[in-house]
């Protein structure tokens, strides 16, 4: 199912030393947030101008979400949205990245509607609000109605390699009209096997190690390290070798 077209790669990354790294490899682009752990959040301002600084030709999209937990949004959240879209335009941003869903948990049409065209003039992201969506036929279609850049799903599976039948499908329906990013576990290992299986050209992958922590002292038991890391570990950075492995094996 693949062709000739050149695969982009986009790695998610929550600091400077992330997006030096992917841009030292040739990423297409980034995604930039932080507590990735927790699915990602808004970065800050001076994060995302240091960042834009720092690429040289790999592309700065920014993760727009206020919080953690579902994609239904107050009112109050969506103006945050919005008013974050603003700001990453302002800083010079290629892209953003995000999602809104209804109490129903539909894709909302008129929130995206509106976000989308705070977002005008820049590439827009649907990210995997879409993977817990209601109806992702109807949802998909919205997205095309309102013209998203690309949609990032890992297939509504944990793995893009489970996901991979629903991925190929949207690939045919979108008929080059959105871009489909496949993510969800992809790893140098099984970039080639993704590609035949959806036929997508666009692979997003978080490609992270854990970092040591201090050692424990006797007499405290506090600790700050992220949740999700392995015992005596800290937090996650991003893995240089396996990025520019990821890269290698979607180039080949």
């Amino acid at each position: 199912m693949t062709d000739a077209q050149p695969v982009r790669v986009e790695i998610a990354v929550e600091n400077l030393a992330g997006v030096r790294i992917a841009d030292a490899a040739g990423a297409s682009r980034v995604e930039l947030g932080t507590g990735l752990s927790g699915g990602g959040l808004t970065p800050s301002a001076a994060l995302i101008e240091a960042a834009v600084g720092a690429v040289t030709d790999t592309e700065v999209h920014v993760l727009i979400r206020p919080r953690t937990g579902d994609f239904r949004y107050a009112p109050e959240e969506i103006e945050l949205i919005r008013t974050d879209i603003e700001w990453a335009r302002r800083l010079g941003a290629h892209g953003v990245v995000f999602g809104v869903l209804d109490a129903d948990g539909n894709v909302d049409r008129a929130a995206n509607a509106e976000l989308r065209a705070a977002a005008d003039g820049m590439q827009a992201t649907f990210h995997r609000a879409f993977d817990i969506c209601t109806d992702p036929y109807s949802g998909f279609d919205t997205l095309l109605e309102l013209g998203f850049t690309r949609l990032l799903t890992s297939g509504r599976q944990l793995s893009v390699l489970d996901g991979a039948p629903l991925i190929a499908r949207l690939v045919n329906l979108a008929a080059g009209r959105i871009d489909v990013m496949a993510c969800g576990g992809l790893r140098a290992d099984n970039a080639r096997r993704v590609l035949e299986l959806t036929g997508v050209r666009d692979l997003h992958a978080a490609v992270r190690l854990p970092v040591p922590g201090l050692p424990p002292q006797p007499d405290n038991e506090v600790s700050f390290a992220e949740s999700s890391v392995p015992t005596g570990f800290d937090h996650f950075a991003t893995d240089p070798a396996g990025v520019a492995a990821l890269i290698e094996a979607a180039a080949n």
